[in-house]
């Protein structure tokens, strides 16, 4: 039996999906927002981890990764569990989703087949790439921002302050000016408000 933890803020969506997931007689689910994640990662042992990475400040990627390389329960194989859905549009996303170590890819346009297909093959320790994120994977690749100045400047573009994002991303003020002068140097903004304007643009963000 693989067991499947699904993350998804869209309560009707998390249901579907795990209805969809709930079919399959190999698979048992359990779903919940990511405000939940964490509590369900500790007292669940997942074969998979399903999470949405588009919505990149609530995202729960950074801590269900961090989790999986030092919990108690699991070793860093699990780290190698992670299965992300992303939109075709969103190459900052996946490029988050690549640097803390998902194993598997599934465009959100795919058919549902495809998120099955795709569980199946991470639980089993393969490597799955949904045919339509190929050039999503190209932009990824060329976009200049690390994951955590991804992670600011998403938060910054919600429009967060920088004590806001000090708070929420356990940094220091200091460390996260530094950060945007960084996301303003490597994106060729002339300041923060521009970097994401170019960003967005850019299809990082």
């Amino acid at each position: 039996m693989i067991r499947v933890l699904l993350v998804h803020d869209v309560r009707i969506l998390r249901c579907a999906l795990a209805a969809l997931v709930g079919r399959e007689p190999d698979m048992a689910i359990e779903a919940a927002p990511a405000k939940d994640a964490m509590r369900l990662a500790r007292t669940l042992t997942a074969d998979v981890c399903v999470v949405d990475a588009d919505v990149t400040q609530r995202s729960p990627l950074d801590e269900l990764a961090g989790f999986s390389r030092t919990g108690a329960a699991r070793t860093a194989e699990a780290a190698q569990r992670l299965l992300v859905l992303v939109s075709q549009h969103c190459p900052g996303a996946l490029r988050r989703a690549l640097d803390v170590g998902a194993r598997g890819f599934v465009c959100k346009d795919a058919l549902p087949e495809q998120l099955v297909t795709g569980i199946r093959r991470v639980a089993a320790g393969e490597r799955f790439v949904d045919n339509a994120l190929a050039g999503t994977f190209l932009h990824a690749s060329e976009a200049p921002l690390s994951e955590r100045e991804l992670t600011v400047l998403s938060a910054a573009a919600e429009g967060a302050s920088v004590g806001e994002i000090a708070r929420h991303l356990g940094l220091s003020t200091g460390t996260v000016r530094n950060y945007m002068s960084a996301i303003t140097r490597k994106t060729g903004a002339r300041n923060r408000v521009d970097a994401i304007r170019i960003s967005q643009g850019a299809g990082w963000l």
